[in-house]
């Protein structure tokens, strides 16, 4: 299928969303028009990348379903400027997005070398090469380096919220984690800190399904 026909099916599915209330804001809308999901699948699922469900890539791994990345970032209320950080790069594609609605660096982790890789070369195909920064490691221990942050999405399920993430967040940050079964079945909590003291607030939005956030601080391999 060519690139013009891929777009026109991508921006119909970004259409849907919007009208079915998933996409709420202009900000996230324009950033999945900037960025379609066919740049970040494999070649022979680029003909699927519309079709609003998770597709596989590398290492036995997933891209999530576009309304489930669009309402990770309506409720992370990211704003221009700020510090973000993502555990599990995947694709790349949700790093992308985030870069498109922050416009400064984006620090991703990934714990699979071989993902990163894919990720990395998916986002130098889009332009986002010195934009998105991919980190391979343990995403449970957060990235010291680049800390505070003021928003810390992660992508995949945890047995709890890692405490590194809640230390490495600024008070009034957030944090968007799925927490709960090692079995692709959780709920989306938005954990909001709000004191230096690692004090939080929590928002509960939900079941979701999400593969295991593996590491120090989520589930053992």
């Amino acid at each position: 299928m060519e690139e013009d026909e891929l777009y026109r099916k991508w921006m119909r599915l970004v259409e849907n969303l919007e009208r079915e209330g998933i996409i709420k804001s202009e900000k996230v809308k324009r950033a999945f028009l900037r960025v379609p999901r066919y740049k970040f699948v494999p070649e022979r699922y680029r003909t699927y990348a519309h079709v609003d469900e998770p597709l596989p890539i590398p290492a036995g791994q997933t891209i999530s379903a576009p309304h489930m990345v669009a309402i990770m970032l309506e409720l992370a209320e990211l704003e221009e400027g700020m510090n973000v950080l993502e555990v599990g790069t995947g694709s790349g594609w949700n790093a992308a997005l985030i870069y498109e609605l922050v416009k400064r660096d984006v620090y991703t982790i990934e714990r699979i070398p071989e993902l990163a890789e894919f990720a990395r070369r998916n986002l130098e195909r889009a332009g986002y090469k010195d934009k998105v920064h991919v980190i391979v490691g343990d995403g449970t221990k957060g990235f010291p380096p680049k800390a505070p942050y003021d928003r810390i999405i992660v992508t995949a399920g945890a047995p709890k919220v890692p405490e590194p993430l809640i230390e490495q967040l600024k008070v009034g940050g957030k944090i968007l984690i799925p927490v709960g079964s090692y079995h692709l079945w959780q709920e989306l909590l938005e954990v909001i800190k709000i004191s230096e003291d690692n004090r939080v607030k929590i928002k509960n939005h939900g079941g979701v399904a999400f593969v295991p956030l593996i590491g120090e601080y989520g589930w053992r391999e």
